[in-house]
């Protein structure tokens, strides 16, 4: 083979090989644009469901697509298209009402039209108490709370944390749900900011349709709380293998 035809031959494979990164980059952005995105949990308030370590994948095509879904933020379009609600029972990620930046992760509990109120710690629906049943006890950083399995009018399982009966959000107001708007609390009950505190007390007051971002779908990786993803030589003892590919 001559010099030149070396080189050609060198040139094209660096070629093909910047083809396949750009090629490869697109992709992960279409994906991520439009498909799943990645989510790590920074709090507490969905504990024992979410453990601040966990990272999982939110599915943006679940309830179609609005600004808040898109890179940046990007307002190419009025409203939601592709809409498809959430139901009762989701873990939903949607951009915080009263700032439109702050990403916030809690379970969908109340739909437009519904009457939500706590009452002892009881979750109540249109008036209807919901079925909670003790199950054991979490211990979380020297504090035990009690555990309870809480299911939904539409039959959604799921467990609660629950420290006292008499919290400050244990007994609330009955919260009338607007349309196009949900209403959204953390399963860590004692431990959470949520819809049961109004944006201008600083919460989150209702959510609207337009802010949600996704619905978590799975848990793809997860380290102990206060440590690094990015330690690999830690791994053997900081990851927590059970709840690898674990569905909240």
């Amino acid at each position: 083979m001559s010099v030149a035809t070396e080189k050609r031959a060198k040139g094209g494979g660096l070629g093909e090989t910047v083809k396949i990164v750009i090629q490869a980059l697109i992709l992960a952005l279409i994906v991520r644009t439009l498909l799943f995105q990645p989510f790590n949990i920074p709090s507490g308030s969905m504990k024992s469901t979410l453990l601040v370590g966990d990272y999982l994948f939110v599915s943006k095509y679940a309830y179609g697509y609005s600004r808040f879904s898109l890179p940046l933020g990007l307002n190419l379009f009025p409203g939601r298209i592709w809409s498809a609600p959430p139901e009762r029972g989701d873990i939903a990620v949607f951009k915080l009402p009263r700032d439109d930046s702050t990403d916030y992760i809690k379970r969908v509990i109340g739909l437009p039209g519904d009457r939500i109120q706590v009452r002892s710690s009881v979750l109540y629906i249109n008036d209807e108490e919901v079925v909670r049943e003790p199950v054991d006890f979490f211990q979380d950083d020297g504090v035990r709370y009690a555990r309870y399995r809480e299911t939904l009018p539409n039959g959604v399982s799921y467990l609660v944390l629950d420290r006292d009966t008499d919290g400050m959000e244990d007994n609330t107001q009955v919260f009338e749900v607007p349309p196009d708007s949900f209403f959204a609390m953390g399963d860590n009950r004692d431990n959470s900011t949520d819809s049961r505190v109004p944006a201008n007390r600083g919460g989150v007051g209702y959510v609207p349709f337009e802010n949600l971002v996704g619905r978590a779908e799975v848990i793809f990786f997860s380290v102990d709380e206060g440590s690094a993803a990015w330690q690999v030589w830690n791994w053997p003892w900081t990851v927590r293998w059970d709840r690898i590919f674990m569905v909240p």
